[in-house]
């Protein structure tokens, strides 16, 4: 019996689509470089607005940033990191922070006239779908149930349904796209499991053996939840396969709505304002806020998931299934 190290990479291939749908996207030419972040003053601006952090003990925590910039005027504008999928206690924590906002600026492509979201709602957009799944699996909350948008300072500041689908169309990007170049990505990169791909083919019992540990823990959801988090952490820029001169709808195009909203919000005269927003999206909007005449003065970091891991031994049922499935293996040479 043989575990292919290329499942292994197809099945963590899907994680970033299921946690975190826009990872990445070259911003448009008339976006702020990268580069230009690199002066003193930018060095506060996280590279990446979520991280995966060791505790040394071999769990850790899955962390999402909250950068706080502001003008001359004395505007504060702190964007928010959000990770779509987490514990409870992060939502619960964001709700409380929001309160101290003037204006809470928020994404939800939906359609036109409807700019709150229900709470245990459910759509047919696949990305949605699939992270419920991901929810129910990882025992996680999801962030639309837990975050409450009814509130007076909660803004829409997204693309409504109809235009977000036309421009996409128009761009030719669709979902099954960019599942398809993180798959072939994900093929053509090496495993990341264990070791490396050559590795893995010598040896692919360890592979079989890594995931019956995974599975027969007594913190099996948090085994789990630690692999995820080590893969997101790994995620590059281009992982999402969104690259290109024109940026993309999901993020570049969605981004410039929601600065726009921003920048009529500071006109209505709003002082302290929170841009909550899907952590891939943040380094391009601090890009921008730039340009807008922004300076970063603190970051912080939220706690999504706690991964810290219970001392666990090897479980009978963890030894019985090795012996029997490499028993099975050697009868069948």
């Amino acid at each position: 019996m043989r575990l292919s190290p290329s499942f292994l990479r197809l099945i963590l291939a899907a994680v970033p689509m299921l946690v975190a749908p826009a990872l990445s996207a070259a911003p448009d030419a008339d976006a702020p470089k990268a580069a230009e972040q690199a002066d003193a003053g930018q060095k506060i601006v996280p590279a990446k607005f979520m991280r995966f952090t060791e505790d040394g003990h071999g769990g850790g925590r899955f962390e999402t940033a909250v950068v706080t910039f502001k003008n001359k005027d004395g505007v504060s504008v702190q964007l928010v990191g959000a990770i779509h999928i987490g514990e409870k206690s992060y939502y619960d924590a964001l709700n409380k922070s929001f309160e101290n906002d003037d204006a809470v600026l928020y994404e939800l492509v939906s359609p036109k006239g409807i700019n709150v979201p229900a709470r245990g709602a459910k759509s047919d957009n696949p990305i949605n779908q699939l992270q419920h799944v991901m929810k129910d699996v990882l025992n996680l909350d999801f962030q639309l149930d837990d975050i409450d948008y009814s509130k007076g300072n909660f803004v829409h500041a997204d693309m409504d349904a109809q235009t977000f689908q036309k421009m996409q169309e128009e761009r030719g990007e669709t979902f099954q796209a960019l599942l398809l170049k993180q798959l072939m990505k994900a093929f053509t990169k090496g495993d990341d499991a264990k070791g490396n791909a050559a590795n893995a083919q010598e040896n692919p019992e360890q592979i079989l053996d890594t995931a019956i540990e995974m599975l027969t823990r007594p913190d099996m959801e948090r085994q789990i939840k630690l692999a995820v988090a080590k893969q997101l952490d790994k995620i590059d820029d281009s992982a999402m396969g969104l690259d290109g001169p024109n940026g993309s709808v999901i993020l570049t195009e969605r981004n410039k709505v929601a600065l726009k909203v921003l920048e009529q919000t500071i006109e209505r005269g709003k002082k302290k304002i929170a841009v909550f927003y899907g952590a891939a999206h943040l380094p391009d909007m601090s890009a921008r806020l730039k340009k807008m005449g922004f300076t970063p003065v603190a970051v912080k970091w939220n706690t999504a998931w706690d991964l810290a891991i219970r001392p666990d031994q090897p479980s009978g049922v963890e030894k019985m299934l090795k012996e029997l499935i490499h028993a099975l293996d050697d009868d069948g040479n």
